[in-house]
């Protein structure tokens, strides 16, 4: 099977403020982050696209026990993409304690930033965060 669009693309793209999806040709809808196979209808007509970046939180929570490596608490969104998938990342501008409902429907932009490699996975890589858009 061929990937139109590899792990490590994707995190180059994280590196250089892009945001790389797939757009599946036999139904329109946007993958992100990618898959092998659209997961609207199944198919693997797909083509590398770049999305805008911006969408609005469709839910959150506070992570007050983390894993290991990693420091509570803090915040982890749900937003839904211009483009229309969803994607999961940290809200990193907002205090965890300041969160509340109000969150819902308030518009973001995308980054990313760098996690530590630790005992599950040892490469250093990027995720997802959201920063919230001035109204």
């Amino acid at each position: 099977m061929e990937y139109k669009l590899t792990f490590n693309h994707y995190q180059q793209g994280l590196e250089q403020g892009k945001f790389l999806g797939l757009k599946c040709n036999a139904c329109d809808s946007v993958i992100f982050p990618p898959a092998a196979v659209c997961r609207e209808c199944g198919s693997t007509d797909l083509t590398p696209t770049e999305l805008s970046g911006k969408g609005a939180i469709r839910t959150f929570t506070v992570i007050r026990v983390a894993p290991e490596g990693r420091k509570p608490p803090y915040i982890v969104a749900m937003a839904e993409l211009d483009e229309g998938p969803w994607a999961l990342g940290n809200l990193v501008d907002m205090a965890p304690e300041q969160a509340d409902m109000g969150l819902l429907g308030k518009r973001v932009t995308l980054g990313s930033h760098v996690v530590k490699g630790d005992t599950y996975a040892t490469d250093d890589t990027h995720v997802l965060t959201f920063t919230l858009k001035a109204p």
